[in-house]
């Protein structure tokens, strides 16, 4: 896997939430041997034992139920850990969710027939905010004691945590409430991720503006999700082929950001080097 990766002309890659276990002896190795370097880990990494599916959210910061917090913590402990194992400088996680009704889907599915412009559209966006605002605070209480409890062994390791941007409404941290949580955890280890797809999503539901939200966050942004976004809500497309403008991101990159490539496994290799060549056209080596 990692020597296909290295052919198609990438000298490092990241460890994404799909990586088993018995996957990590032969990466170790590849490391090891200097096939290829580690960019990131995205949490959780390695999967845990029994799960044979990507499942970022298997286990979230936010629960309600201890039992699921503390495997979030035992498992991203575990990711940590790998990380430093393999040189590689940050751990991407998912910061947990609201306990409310699932969205996402319906707004999506109403953009895309065309009602972002009606009364039942503005109406389910009302919605959806006064009930995020109203049902935020103990769900962010509860991300943010995990993330306290892992900034100690981050910093000692000398590793960052990027917090990603989510392109579902009910997740967090929601965008407005980013200068807070950084302003909260002022330490260098605590870093913002950015998924050009995620915002994209935002921006097309009419959220967010992609490019204002990421000069926002540049003085914390670590690193990128690159790819891109067929209207309304279809991710993991080549860029250049779907809504995000990546002319106008192209301010806020800076060279020694951590940019990984987020592919569709449904993509042909020449669409991924074309890709990759748009967003190398315009954002430079």
């Amino acid at each position: 896997m990692l020597l296909e990766i290295r052919d198609l002309g990438f000298e490092h890659a990241e460890l994404s939430h799909g990586t088993r276990i018995s996957l990590l002896p032969g990466i170790m190795d590849a490391v090891e041997a200097g096939e290829i370097k580690i960019s990131s880990l995205h949490n959780f990494c390695p999967l845990p034992i029994g799960v044979n599916f990507s499942a970022p959210n298997l286990y979230r910061f936010s629960a309600e139920k201890p039992v699921e917090r503390e495997n979030a913590l035992r498992h991203t402990r575990k990711t940590i850990e790998m990380a430093a194992r393999l040189k590689a400088p940050v751990v991407v996680l998912h910061y947990g969710s609201i306990e409310m009704k699932d969205y996402t889907d319906k707004l999506v599915e109403l953009v895309g027939r065309g009602g972002k412009e009606t009364p039942k559209y503005r109406k389910l966006v009302e919605e959806v905010i006064k009930k995020r605002e109203a049902r935020k605070e103990p769900h962010i209480d509860r991300s943010n004691e995990l993330l306290r409890r892992l900034l100690p062994e981050v910093e000692k390791l000398g590793l960052k945590l990027g917090i990603e941007n989510r392109e579902a409404v009910e997740e967090l941290p929601l965008e407005s409430d980013y200068p807070v949580l950084f302003q909260e955890f002022s330490s260098p280890a605590i870093v913002y991720w950015h998924d050009t797809g995620h915002a994209q999503i935002k921006e097309n539901l009419g959220f967010i503006q992609h490019a204002f939200h990421l000069e926002s966050m540049r003085e914390r942004l670590f690193g990128f999700h690159i790819h891109d976004v067929q209207f309304p809500g279809r991710d993991h497309c080549a860029p250049g082929t779907g809504t995000v403008n990546f002319a106008a991101l192209r301010p806020f990159v800076k060279p020694e950001h951590i940019k990984v490539f987020e592919f569709s496994p449904s993509l042909t290799v020449d669409e991924l080097k074309s890709g990759v060549a748009h967003v190398k056209k315009l954002w430079g080596e």
